[in-house]
């Protein structure tokens, strides 16, 4: 069977990033849009991983990670991190996203961010994780960006036991006005959720990140421009709602089971005109009220500021990435090992 675009479903194929990647179309319930799906995107093993992962099974790994806004899976050299760990690694394109996006949906439009437990549970009914297995002997992390870090949050919050680390890169867990705009702005959302939830709200993009990012640019990665558009997707009142709601929910204080690493720039840059500074900082979120909004998730929290990365660590430049991932190492020796 094939969905709409073509992609089988039911069977692993090869993905549009090249050996050794794959993908897996999941098929989830029909909205008010039609057809739904989410992708599953691993990094095949080679049969002497394979072999490998047998007799590592007690202390194996598997690895899910969820992208952001306007996002899509393309970090190859994070899949091949968590591999050289010898861990499982997998990527979810969450509906209406990269892969999953169908020509007659509007992208990443949810009205809860609690509508993703149902591409998060296919996925990780894949992976041996799902809530009908008997608990699996290798270990569950979840690993997040931007708003995805916020979604893994709330997930993992909502279902205890379930995950055994969770890795936050930049999570969205506060408004950028902070908490007193946040509150000023929520019922406006609300209400423009309900009188017209898919209203098209002014676009604040200015295109920075991308400049920041864009090999064609001053950055150097390459990706589907389709799938992460230079200025971002349209937002919409009811999803705009949706993220304030999870927002109030981190402020509030989630209990989050499992070890929690977050991952932030050493500083942010929030302007309407373009410096060199962007090239070197975070110019999404504020990444101190990011690292004040990490406590409140769990018991035990980590947070690791690296200097001169972007709102993505790990699309930072070379030298920072590095940093990066000997924080992340250092984090997965003592929490995972």
């Amino acid at each position: 069977m094939a969905d709409a675009d073509g992609a089988p479903r039911n069977r692993w194929v090869p993905d549009v990033l090249g050996e050794p990647f794959e993908q897996l179309t999941l098929s989830l319930n029909d909205d008010f849009e039609g057809e739904v799906v989410a992708t599953l995107v691993r990094r095949r093993e080679a049969p002497i991983d394979g072999i490998r992962s047998l007799f590592a099974a007690d202390r194996g790994w598997d690895v899910l990670y969820l992208h952001g806004w306007s996002d899509y899976f393309f970090q190859t050299e994070l899949a091949q991190f968590w591999h050289d760990r010898g861990a499982r690694f997998h990527a979810l394109d969450l509906r209406k996203y990269g892969r999953s996006l169908r020509e007659h949906q509007t992208p990443g439009y949810v009205t809860s961010l609690g509508i993703y437990d149902e591409d998060i549970e296919a996925a990780l009914s894949v992976l041996g994780h799902g809530a009908a297995d008997a608990r699996s002997s290798r270990r569950l992390l979840v690993m997040g960006h931007s708003t995805g870090g916020l979604t893994a949050s709330l997930w993992a919050d909502r279902h205890p036991g379930r995950v055994d680390a969770l890795v936050l890169n930049s999570p969205w867990l506060e408004f950028q006005a902070g908490a007193i705009g946040r509150r000023a702005i929520a019922p406006l959302a609300n209400i423009g959720a309900r009188i017209d939830p898919r209203g098209q709200l002014p676009n604040v993009d200015l295109g920075f990140y991308t400049r920041a990012v864009s090999r064609a640019m001053e950055g150097e990665w390459e990706y589907n421009t389709e799938w992460r558009p230079a200025r971002g997707f349209p937002a919409h009142p009811a999803w705009l709602a949706a993220v304030l709601a999870g927002h109030n929910r981190v402020d509030a204080g989630l209990s989050i089971t499992a070890p929690v690493l977050t991952l932030i720039s050493a500083r942010s840059t929030l302007s309407t005109a373009w410096s060199p500074e962007m090239l070197a900082s975070d110019i999404v979120l504020v990444v101190d009220e990011i690292a004040e909004q990490s406590l409140k998730l769990a018991p035990t929290v980590t947070v690791a500021r690296i200097d001169g990365a972007l709102h993505d660590v790990l699309l930072s430049r070379p030298a920072v990435r590095a940093t990066a991932y000997a924080e992340l190492g250092r984090w997965a020796s003592a929490y995972l090992d």
